[in-house]
C-alpha cells in the first residue's frame, strides 16, 4: 500500500469512529417542566372546564384534600367526617401561563362571599380555598384576595391554606362535563351557578 492510500484509509477509519460515537450520543429532548396548583371551588365538576380551556394548562384532576382521612371515597367526603373538601388540581406549564392567571380564573368561577358552601351545594366539603405550596404562592394569593375584597367591597371568606396531600377522585368524576354533557349542563343550571357568577362578576367577555 502506498503512502497516499494508507493516509486515505486512516482518514476513513477516523471518520467512521467519529460517526459511530456521534450516533451513540443521546439526542437532547426539550422537556417541559410543569407545576401544579390546587383550588377548591365547590363542585369539582364545575372547576375543571374553565381551566381546561386555558392555553398552558396540561391537565385538570378532580379530588379531595385538606383532611385527615387517607384515600377517602366520595361517599366518605360527602358525609363530612373526613375534613377533606372537593378540589381541583391544575397541572400547567409556567412558561405559558402564570399562577396569577390561575388565581384570576379561580375567583371568576366561585362565590368568595359564601361561607356555607357553593351555590346549591351546601356544607364544609364545598367551601372555597386556595392551597399554596410556598411563600411566593401565599404572597400572590393574599394580594389577589385583597384585590377581590376591594373590588367587591365585602369580606372574602375564601381561605388560603398550606398544600396538603391531594387524593384523586374516582374515575367517573374526572372530566364529568365531557363524559356526561347533558347531565352536567342540567346540574349546573339547576344549581344556579352561572346566574350567581354573573351577578357577582358580570357577563363573561
Amino acid at each position: 500500500m502506498n503512502l497516499s492510500r494508507f493516509m486515505a484509509a486512516l482518514t476513513g477509519l477516523t471518520l467512521g469512529v467519529a460517526l459511530v460515537a456521534t450516533a451513540a450520543e443521546p439526542v437532547a429532548q426539550d422537556k417541559t417542566t410543569t407545576s401544579t396548583a390546587v383550588f377548591a371551588g365547590g363542585c369539582f365538576w364545575c372547576m375543571e372546564p374553565p381551566y381546561d380551556a386555558l392555553p398552558g394548562v396540561v391537565a385538570t384532576t378532580s379530588g379531595y384534600t385538606g383532611g385527615q382521612k387517607v384515600n377517602p371515597t366520595y361517599q366518605e367526603v360527602s358525609a363530612g367526617n373526613t375534613g377533606h373538601i372537593e378540589a381541583v388540581q391544575i397541572t400547567y406549564d409556567p412558561k405559558q401561563i402564570g399562577y396569577e392567571k390561575l388565581l384570576e380564573v379561580f375567583w371568576r368561577n366561585v362565590d368568595p362571599l359564601d361561607q356555607g358552601g357553593q351555590f346549591c351545594d351546601r356544607g364544609s366539603t364545598y367551601t372555597t380555598a386556595i392551597f399554596v405550596q410556598n411563600q411566593e404562592e401565599r404572597k400572590t394569593a393574599e394580594q389577589s384576595k385583597a384585590a377581590i375584597e376591594k373590588r367587591l367591597g365585602k369580606t372574602v371568606v375564601t381561605v388560603i391554606r398550606p398544600a396538603a396531600i391531594f387524593y384523586t377522585a374516582e374515575d367517573y368524576h374526572q372530566d364529568y362535563y365531557v363524559k356526561n354533557p347533558v347531565r352536567y349542563k342540567y346540574y349546573r343550571y339547576r344549581c344556579g351557578r352561572d346566574q350567581r357568577l354573573e351577578e357577582l362578576w358580570g357577563k363573561k367577555g
